[in-house]
């Protein structure tokens, strides 16, 4: 943060002071989780852009380290590591540095972080409208007014897929692609007509390989057509994926209507309490009807909150910058300079924790605030 005036930081001291005060007040304890993290958990797990602007080095021992991009996989790692009990329900907030090669403006290379992590929440939607909540009323007491909150839910695209007869290896693809639009667009078009071909390298020896072994096939390949590995991917992760382009010559490709109502729910876009009469058009599948009667609920407990969700805009192909996010996805932006800029964000990531080494999967939802940002806009 060197060049900052005295009075800059002064300014940016209170606005943190006010931010961490309504966390603390709503029952999160502060933490400091470490600067330096294995390098390894932001590279696998974080979207594309974070995985671009991580600073990453070696330790004297040749471990692959890196100064941390956001501060949610390090308050996970920070929960695992200090209590005994990490699926009991556990609330955390921190103020500290975070670190990204910049840009865009306002983004400097170190910038400051303020957030909350919930831990083992007993009521999902409760918890998430409650995060939410604290969100917008920490940035109202920074002094921020005019603030537009957009949301996503990634609970609604999976329970759609999760209805439609596909091989369960597509829905992965697809929900790794979500956050690719141009890559999920055409794994779609894909699916939809199956190529018998497979166009690559070995295109020409694949139908040899149908039928051995993982390690045995990749093996033969490397050796016999002289490939070179250009990846950071095991010989097993090699295998693993030429099996998938084997077994997906065979399949049946996605009805028309499945296309349709996956292309139908990802231009669903509005203002929140009118989502629901869009999404029931698409489908009135079992799980699909779920996650709607979910959403819906959501809505209900975000005005039990006391915040007016007619003013919050949904999306249904939002999603935020970090790949765990696995349900609720949500943004808060203010006009700067004649554009919305993000000044927060945060969602559900009930993966993450089980990921990082728990024994089981542990419900989480949290939140993160650019507080120099916020306090440039202001400004």
């Amino acid at each position: 943060m060197a060049g900052k005036t005295s009075s800059h930081r002064a300014a940016l001291e209170r606005q943190n002071a006010a931010i961490m005060a309504v966390f603390e007040r709503a029952g999160f304890d502060q933490i400091a989780p470490d600067i330096i993290q294995p390098a390894d958990i932001f590279l696998e797990r974080s979207g594309e852009d974070i995985r671009a602007r991580t600073f990453v080095f070696n330790d004297p021992a040749g471990n692959e380290l890196c100064l941390r991009p956001d501060l949610t996989v390090p308050a996970c790692r920070y929960h695992l590591s200090h209590t005994k009990t990490p699926e009991a329900e556990t609330k955390y907030c921190y103020l500290g540095p975070a670190f990204r090669f910049p840009d865009e403006l306002l983004s400097p290379q170190e910038f400051t972080q303020a957030g909350l992590e919930w831990f083992g929440d007993k009521a999902d939607i409760a918890a998430e409208a409650r995060v939410i909540k604290l969100a917008v009323s920490a940035l109202e007491a920074a002094g921020l007014t005019g603030l537009k909150v957009s949301l996503g839910d990634l609970g609604l695209f999976n329970a759609l897929l999760d209805d439609m007869p596909m091989p369960e290896r597509w829905r992965r693809r697809l929900r790794h692609q979500f956050w690719r639009p141009q890559a999920f667009r055409n794994l779609l078009e894909t699916f939809a007509k199956p190529a018998r071909t497979i166009r690559s390298s070995i295109s020409g020896n694949i139908d040899a390989l149908e039928g051995q072994d993982a390690v045995a096939e990749t093996s033969w390949m490397l050796a016999d057509q002289k490939l070179n590995l250009v990846t950071l991917r095991s010989v097993e992760d090699i295998a693993a994926r030429l099996h998938e382009k084997l077994a997906d010559r065979s399949e049946q490709p996605l009805a028309e209507t499945m296309v349709v109502a996956i292309e139908s729910y990802l231009k669903v876009s509005g203002a929140l309490t009118e989502i629901s009469s869009q999404l029931k058009a698409i489908s009135k599948t079992p799980r699909f009807l779920g996650a709607i009667d979910k959403f819906e609920q959501r809505i209900a407990a975000l005005e039990d909150q006391g915040l007016n969700p007619r003013r919050f805009h949904f999306s249904a192909d939002f999603g935020r910058e970090l790949e765990y996010y696995t349900g609720l996805v949500f943004q808060i932006d203010v006009e700067a300079r004649n554009a919305p800029l993000s000044v927060a964000g945060g969602g559900r990531y009930d993966r993450l924790l089980q990921d990082l080494g728990a024994v089981i999967s542990i419900p989480a939802v949290g939140c993160a605030i650019h507080t120099d940002r916020l306090l440039a806009v202001m400004s």
